[in-house]
């Protein structure tokens, strides 16, 4: 078995949801060694997260970032957090929602997505910077 890592930093975005499945694959080119095998990527931060969705249409991203604004209000009076802005606490929920890390199967040296599959990174800040992730990949 072998295994391969690799940290990168991606350029800050405005929030919403962001296709990043290029940039993965990018920065880990040894993907395309494996036969069989797995690749996690993982978001070393806790006001943004990752999740795996709809890659074709660009109004599932805009109707994603609609809905977790409305499910997850800025400015709620019952907030204790807000020590970096009215964004603070609603990112930590939304980023505890959605999650830290993705799964993707690798298979014959490419991920085995479903053909309207892509990697989201979900900013979930106005101004939430360079986010960096871990990528891992395994397999034979």
């Amino acid at each position: 078995m072998k295994i391969h890592q690799q940290q990168i930093q991606l350029s800050q975005r405005r929030r919403g949801f962001h296709l990043i499945t290029a940039e993965v694959l990018e920065a880990l080119p040894q993907i395309r060694e494996f036969k069989a095998g797995i690749c996690q990527v993982f978001i070393q931060h806790t006001s943004a997260s990752l999740t795996i969705n709809e890659n074709a249409d660009p109004t599932v991203r805009k109707d994603f970032e609609m809905y977790f604004s409305k499910a997850v209000p800025e400015n709620d009076p019952d907030y204790l957090h807000d020590d970096e802005g009215p964004d603070d606490m609603p990112a930590h929920l939304k980023a505890a929602l959605l999650g830290s890390s993705v799964t993707i199967p690798i298979r014959n040296g490419r991920f085995a997505l479903g053909i309207w599959q892509g990697i989201y990174l979900c900013e979930h800040r106005n101004y939430g910077g360079e986010r960096s992730l871990m990528i891992t990949a395994w397999g034979e």
